[in-house]
Order: structure tokens, then C-alpha cells, then sequence
């Protein structure tokens, strides 16, 4: 198991490198360049400059997260070739500086939603959490505010200049339906694929955050059925997702651990968080550990086990815990207690399967 952490650069993020290396069994930094505008090409001596200071602290630089899509290739409207080959470009150089998967997501304007960035929950900790009335009855305005009151960070998928333009960009899709969006995907990922599998990338699309329609906005990534209908349009080695489980899992009508079991070749990539779900559609943040939300993680861990997965995998969102002041989901202390929760039960569950090969044998 390939145990990597989100970073979010040396400008942007409370969390240092030399705090990461005091965690066991982290090998990979996920990171990105954050301030290249979303769109426009990534040089080659901004990669070298990001991936060889993560390497001088012994990290590898395999996975990016995210190279996010332009909305006019999401739209297909005039400048979306001029988008596509920017984005050829990028998977070159970053191919180039070694780099093996790129986690990308097609979600139209928001790349997740969340109504609070710091809910308090009864162990005295704050942590994301997702209020389904407040959503469907929220001008998406609003809720820009919050996001922006919630950090001094940037936050991916909430950048300024396109927010800028928020109500440009909801009248751009007025005309943008599920099967429209399909379309418009269809057609990026037949341009790019080619460049990844000649370059030896790996494209993992994320699933949509939460994994339902927003906002009168469409969502297409959103459980089995559209991992079938993606696996459709190519069967390229290079078309593959990134395993959410608290995303896509926070519809309880997706069973993660039987998405693991159908899907896990198909992700280089995964991400592993719990989430609690109610029964009104709310949803919060919580521990890695199972028992604490609506997750089986056990029952990933071990399944991904089973099949001796050798993807990259990183906690996911963690609470707010011990005071710490952070990026609202990545804090290190919640984090790295979640790296150490998947590290238990991926040793436990190999040692069970070593001791069953050997009673198999005696």
C-alpha cells in the first residue's frame, strides 16, 4: 500500500514537510501547483522547482491532485480545444518530471460543497459537514461566503477569478444537461487519453462531491453506473477514478466496499474517509474509524487488501482536533491518525491472509 498525503504547498498550507516525515509509513506527497489559474499550462521549471523540494525530504511526487479542467471544455463551448491542448501540454511536462496519475473531477462550477467548514461534533471537535435543506434553499452566493470566511487559504475548487464570475458561469450552463455533460467528457477524454497512455500517466477522475445534483447544476460521476458508463467510452489502461469513499459514499445507495471489490483495478488512485450520514440526507466528517460514520472502512481496507492493491491511497478529509488551526479537512493531527487506523488494518489483514496460506499448505 502506497500511503501518500495531501500538501498544499509551501504558501498554502499550516502543514510542513519535515510533520509529514514524522508519519509512519507515508511515502508519496499528493500536491499540485495551486497558483497556476486554472486552464493555463504548467511549466516545466515550476514542476521541477515543487517536485524537487518534496523530494529533498525523501517523498515521492507520483500522484498530482488536481489539474483541474477549465469549465469551457466542461461547457464544450468556443475555447475548449484551446483548453484541451493546454491540458495535453501539462500531462507532457508532468510526465516529463516523473509524475505516473493525475486526479482530475468534471464537476460543473463547485468541485464540492459543504455548508460548514467547522461543525462541532460531540467529542469537542469541528469538521465538515453538509446540511441538505440548507442546499436546496441556498443561493450558491451564500454559500461562496462561507467558503471564503472559512480559511485564509485558498481553497481548491473555490478560486477567486472564477467565482469572480459565478453567475456568468450558471447562466453558461442553463443549456448543460447530464447527457450534455456526458458528451463534453467523452470528448476531453478522447483527446487527452492518447497523451497520457503515450506518456505513461494514469488519469483518475474523482467522483462528484456530494454525488448528486446541486444548485439545478448536472453531476454525472456519482456511483457504479457511471464508472460503467466512463469504462465505455475507452478501454484505455490510462482511463481510470480515483476511489473516494466518503464522496461517493455519502449517497448510502453506493456500497463502497462492492465498489472496491468491482473497481480497484481501475483506480490507481483512492481516497479514504468516513463520513456519518442521517436520515434526512445531512452528512459530517468524521474519524477514519469505522465505527464512528456510515462507512465500511474496515471492510475497504480489507478488500483492497485482498486484492493486493498497490495503488496510491491518502487519508481524506480528517476533523479539526487538539485546537489545531488549519485548512478546514486537513489539519495533520486527524490525518495522521487516519494513516495510522489504515495502516493497522492493512497489516492486520495481510497477516491474516499470510496465516491462511499457510494452513492451506500444512
Amino acid at each position: 500500500m502506497n500511503i501518500t498525503f495531501r500538501w498544499y504547498g509551501r504558501d498554502n498550507d499550516t502543514v510542513t514537510l519535515d510533520q509529514v516525515k514524522q508519519i509512519p509509513g507515508v511515502k508519496g506527497i499528493v500536491w499540485a501547483l495551486h497558483k497556476v489559474p486554472v486552464g493555463e499550462v504548467w511549466k516545466k521549471e515550476d514542476i521541477l522547482a515543487e517536485t524537487e523540494y518534496i523530494q529533498s525530504f525523501g517523498f515521492h511526487t507520483d500522484v498530482v491532485e488536481s489539474v483541474n479542467v477549465h469549465e469551457s471544455i466542461k461547457l464544450g463551448d468556443k475555447d475548449c480545444s484551446r483548453y484541451i491542448e493546454n491540458y495535453k501540454e501539462t500531462i507532457r511536462n508532468l510526465a516529463e518530471a516523473g509524475v505516473k496519475v493525475i486526479c482530475y473531477n468534471f464537476m460543473p462550477i463547485f468541485d464540492w460543497t459543504r455548508t460548514e467548514m467547522f461543525h462541532p461534533l460531540e467529542d469537542g471537535s469541528t469538521a465538515l459537514f453538509y446540511e441538505k435543506e440548507k442546499v436546496e434553499h441556498l443561493d450558491p452566493k451564500d454559500l461562496l461566503q462561507t467558503v471564503s470566511e472559512a480559511s485564509d487559504l485558498t481553497l481548491p475548487g473555490w478560486e477567486p477569478e472564477k467565482m469572480e464570475h459565478i453567475s456568468d458561469l450558471f447562466d453558461a450552463y442553463k443549456d448543460v444537461d447530464e447527457e450534455q455533460l456526458w458528451r463534453n467528457l467523452e470528448h476531453f477524454l478522447k483527446e487527452i487519453l492518447p497523451v497520457a497512455e503515450a506518456n505513461g500517466i494514469k488519469m483518475a477522475i474523482h467522483p462528484d462531491d456530494p454525488p448528486w445534483s446541486i444548485f439545478g447544476l448536472p453531476r454525472i460521476i456519482t456511483g457504479e453506473a457511471s464508472y460503467e458508463r466512463l469504462l465505455k467510452i475507452s478501454d484505455s489502461p490510462s482511463n481510470g477514478f480515483t476511489m473516494c469513499t466518503g464522496s461517493m459514499g455519502a449517497n448510502p445507495a453506493n456500497d463502497m466496499v462492492q465498489v472496491a471489490r468491482k473497481y480497484a483495478g481501475r483506480a490507481p488512485f483512492s481516497h479514504i474517509r468516513n463520513v456519518k450520514i442521517f436520515e434526512n440526507g445531512d452528512f459530517t466528517e468524521t474519524s477514519h474509524y469505522t465505527q464512528d460514520g456510515s462507512i465500511d472502512i474496515k471492510g475497504v481496507v480489507e478488500e483492497l487488501s485482498r486484492q493486493n492493491y498497490d495503488g496510491y491511497m491518502r487519508p481524506d478529509h480528517g476533523r479539526h482536533i487538539w485546537g489545531e488551526k488549519c485548512r478546514p479537512g486537513y489539519g495533520l493531527y486527524d490525518r495522521a491518525l487516519g494513516i495510522m487506523y489504515l495502516l493497522g488494518l492493512w497489516d492486520a489483514y495481510r497477516s491474516e491472509r499470510k496465516d491462511e496460506e499457510i494452513d492451506s499448505q500444512t
